[in-house]
């Protein structure tokens, strides 16, 4: 294969899993519009996009596969294919964190913790999706730290709601106790989700730094 053809199947390569990432941040986005306005269709129709996403991961999975098997590549180019291997299994993990939302709005009854706002913490960790696939796009490791230090700072949050969620429990006695508690549940598994995607991001940024600075810092 002439020289020209294997950059360009890297740089389509490139492209696609940016396409993948927006595909999966409109998904998460509509996800939490879902349960912020308890919409089951819209919710329905998040659950329904996730074969979607599994078809796009799929086809990246085997472009790398043989851009690996046949062009054999070195150097940054190889730092590169496997950067974009990993972070596309990364993306694929988010669209599921999606339906996972999804099926949370057809059940929860979100008016009973007015001060966890997930909308909120939710439309940050879709910015740090974002902004990981950004610095993956543009090969900008200096972004990578930041999106990091972001994620710290997301994780202290929802575990500040985590702990209005449990005290919110304890001090209340509800009529119906199985209501509450499968309540509670479901609100405590979209707080540790939303964390989830918030670390998928930071391992789209610790793949970015490998690929561009061969710094496997951030990876963990």
């Amino acid at each position: 294969m002439a020289r020209t053809d294997y950059q360009q199947q890297l740089e389509q390569l490139r492209t696609n899993v940016v396409e993948m990432s927006d595909a999966v941040s409109r998904r998460l986005q509509r996800a939490l519009e879902a349960y912020e306005r308890k919409d089951d269709a819209l919710a329905a129709e998040v659950i329904a996009g996730d074969d979607e996403i599994n078809r796009r991961y799929l086809e990246l999975e085997r472009a790398c596969i043989e851009l690996l098997a046949l062009q054999q590549p070195v150097a940054s180019d190889l730092r590169f294919v496997a950067a974009s291997f990993k972070i596309i299994t990364d993306l694929e993990r988010i669209g599921d964190l999606a339906v996972n939302l999804g099926e949370y709005t057809r059940r929860a009854e979100r008016d009973r913790y007015p001060d966890v706002d997930i909308a909120r913490v939710g439309a940050e960790t879709v910015a740090m999706v974002e902004d990981a696939t950004r610095a993956y796009a543009d090969g900008d490791a200096a972004a990578t730290r930041a999106i990091a230090a972001r994620d710290d700072e997301i994780d202290e949050r929802l575990e500040r709601a985590s702990r209005t969620v449990v005290r919110n429990l304890v001090e209340t006695e509800p009529d119906d106790v199985d209501a509450v508690l499968e309540d509670v549940s479901r609100m405590l598994l979209t707080i540790r989700d939303i964390e989830r995607v918030g670390d998928h991001a930071v391992n789209v940024a610790a793949r970015t730094l490998y690929m561009v600075d061969d710094d496997d810092g951030l990876i963990y």
